[in-house]
């Protein structure tokens, strides 16, 4: 679970900043997404291999440049 003090003086808006950035490293909003659905093993496969190739081309376009 994630939590953030609030420090005497310091503004909702900052505490929140720092909520939602500490949310977003955690990757728990991520995580709340993709158990909305039920996602067939096949499908998670094919979304993994995708990303995989995706990720191989992008890394050799920053090798090349």
């Amino acid at each position: 679970m994630v939590m953030q003090e609030k420090r005497p003086g310091e503004s909702i808006d900052a505490v929140l900043k720092k909520f939602k950035r500490k949310m977003k490293t955690e990757g728990i909003l991520q995580e709340l997404k993709k158990r909305e659905f039920y996602e067939k093993p096949s499908d998670e496969k094919k979304r993994r291999a995708k990303a995989a190739k995706r990720r191989t081309v992008q890394q050799q376009r920053n090798e090349d440049n």
